[in-house]
């Protein structure tokens, strides 16, 4: 990777500053603007607001299965998340009701990583799990660096962590409790782990990770395959992640027998109650446009990874084709969420680390770095403008404004991806014979 830096940002202090300024600014939004907006129109329609925690319909599924025995993918589970995270039940009825039934929609053995917090009150576990996703997401900005090899003084690393904590992903998925954060955060730690020659704890992250599947299926199969690359020295990484996906798949059928075929069912009834899968392709193309452009990209993804499978783990061009993973994953799985852009993180470490030899590739190269800075920058402007005129037009007036620092939500992973595509392209010349 390029060590060169832009001359602006040669002072860690200014970084810090606006690197401060720019996350309180969105957690101030998100106070004062985005979640008052939330509250007010959920009362006027007579939505219903429960606890709103993502980690409350898997954390309930695993209480049932392992004190009660009882199948977290029933329909009589499904009605009392429902209680508890809606606060009452969904009416089919009621137009103003969440199409969102929360079932338990996640393989079984998630309930491995949540057992430990089954005889605890939610709140305390709610309020744990939240200070577990802030950890996490700091320690994925040191675990990523490391992937990376990117070295970087104290003030430039708090300047990236205070960023990651105060992006939009960031604090929608601690707000939500999501589990995404937890599995981006141990794919950062595989990363690591490979980088640093510890082959077995990858490949163990790596298939806890495989909670969330849609998340981490790509990533697993690059790793897969660069292990064939130089099988005597990477089978280690095979065997490990083979052995935690024997043991968390028995595991799960010793549980709950039959479990996948319950839990297939439940992700296909997700995406009927939630109008289908759709990816961030599907919703800029179209339907039909998207799916064959994510498989374009896969393929091509594919030939990349194929070509890169002899690179050692310390060469520029494995890191590159971390970073495409990262970022053709969220461009084609069939959710647009923005709590999943946590995954971005490296994609976007690898594009600043190079930004001024990117640049350097001409025009286009250009353009597209311009176009991914603004995308990811502007919900932070967007946010301190709002924050900014708050007190003068006061939160009522304000809140008609609440979408607009999410305007380049869609186009963050499609910027991103466009910037790593060519970093990547314009990194392989010099690295063809890497490993």
């Amino acid at each position: 990777m390029v060590q060169n830096q832009v001359p602006l940002l040669r002072k860690p202090q200014f970084g810090l500053l606006l690197a401060t300024v720019a996350a309180a600014s969105m957690w101030c939004y998100a106070g004062f603007i985005l979640i008052p907006h939330q509250r007010s129109e959920a009362a006027r329609n007579g939505t219903p607001r429960g606890n709103l925690s993502d980690l409350y319909p898997r954390w309930l599924g695993t209480r049932e299965l392992l004190l009660h025995g009882r199948d977290p993918y029933s329909h009589e589970i499904t009605r009392e998340i429902q209680a508890g995270y809606y606060g009452r039940l969904l009416d089919p009825n009621r137009a103003s009701d969440p199409k969102d039934q929360q079932g338990f929609a996640y393989p079984v053995y998630v309930v491995f990583v949540l057992a430990p917090s089954i005889r605890l009150p939610f709140s305390v576990v709610q309020s744990a799990f939240r200070l577990l996703l802030v950890l996490l997401t700091i320690a994925s900005v040191y675990l990523w660096l490391q992937a990376l090899g990117w070295q970087l003084s104290v003030p430039w690393k708090l300047t990236l962590i205070i960023l990651a904590l105060g992006s939009f992903p960031a604090l929608q998925g601690i707000k939500l409790q999501q589990l995404t954060l937890l599995v981006c955060g141990l794919l950062a730690g595989c990363a690591a782990a490979i980088a640093s020659g510890h082959l077995v704890i990858a490949g163990f992250l790596l298939g806890v990770a495989t909670i969330k599947p849609q998340l981490a299926a790509i990533f697993a199969g690059w790793l897969m395959l660069w292990t064939f690359g130089s099988w005597r020295k990477r089978q280690s990484l095979l065997w490990s992640f083979a052995a935690t996906m024997v043991i968390l798949v028995l595991g799960g059928e010793a549980l709950l027998p039959g479990w996948i075929g319950r839990f297939r069912n439940a992700a296909n009834a997700y995406w009927q109650y939630t109008g289908g899968g759709k990816s961030v392709l599907d919703l800029v193309l179209g339907p039909l446009a998207g799916k064959i452009v994510a498989g374009i990209l896969v393929l091509v993804l594919a030939g990349y990874c194929w070509r890169a499978r002899s690179a050692s783990a310390e060469s520029v061009e494995f890191r590159w084709t971390l970073a495409l993973v990262c970022a053709v994953t969220l461009v084609v799985i069939p959710t647009y969420a923005p709590y999943n852009q946590l995954l971005l993180l490296l994609p976007l470490m690898a594009v600043a680390e190079s930004a001024p030899f990117i640049a350097a590739k001409g025009t286009a190269a250009r353009l597209l770095l311009m176009l991914a800075a603004l995308s990811v920058l502007w919900p932070w402007l967007a946010a301190l403008a709002l924050c900014a005129v708050l007190p003068l037009l006061g939160s009522e007036t304000v809140q008609h404004a609440w979408a607009v620092p999410l305007y380049t939500s869609l186009y963050i992973p499609l910027t991103v991806l466009g910037a790593t595509w060519i970093g990547a392209a314009a990194a392989r010349p010099r690295t063809r014979h890497a490993g």
